[in-house]
């Protein structure tokens, strides 16, 4: 056996929102869309090998009852590493999104910080330190 790929999905209110923000904001390129127009009720974003979906709550709710009855931004976070990290932290504090952990160099070798995206989900950037 052998697993190929993992793509987050996120349950999210807004799933137009939630592609702009991932669009517009980290540069992600849109994947596809359920249905065609808006309002979605999935959508997904791009960049690269990373992959993420975004799912609308309520027809999460209709499929999987207890899973619908969750709060949305739960405990998951999603962790992304990238080239070009301080572009990315001084882009999210120009458009005022909440950094929820300050860059910082760790002790692992990698450079991180971590925002709240508009949902409630915590994304951690990481860039490996050149020595």
């Amino acid at each position: 056996m052998t697993f190929k790929k993992l793509t987050p999905n996120l349950v999210v209110r807004d799933v137009a929102a939630s592609l702009n923000f991932y669009r517009n904001i980290l540069g992600f390129d849109l994947g596809f869309t359920v249905p065609d127009q808006t309002p979605y009720v999935f959508g997904s974003v791009t960049s690269g090998s990373v992959e993420i979906f975004f799912n609308e709550h309520a027809a999460v709710a209709a499929e999987y009852p207890e899973l619908g009855a969750k709060p949305i931004g739960g405990s998951l976070t999603l962790y992304i590493e990238v080239e070009g990290i301080a572009e990315l932290h001084a882009k999210l504090q120009q458009h005022g999104v909440k950094i929820t952990m300050p860059m910082k160099d760790q002790f692992y070798g990698m450079r991180e910080f971590a925002f709240e995206a508009p949902e409630g989900w915590v994304v951690t950037f990481a860039e490996r330190i050149e020595k």
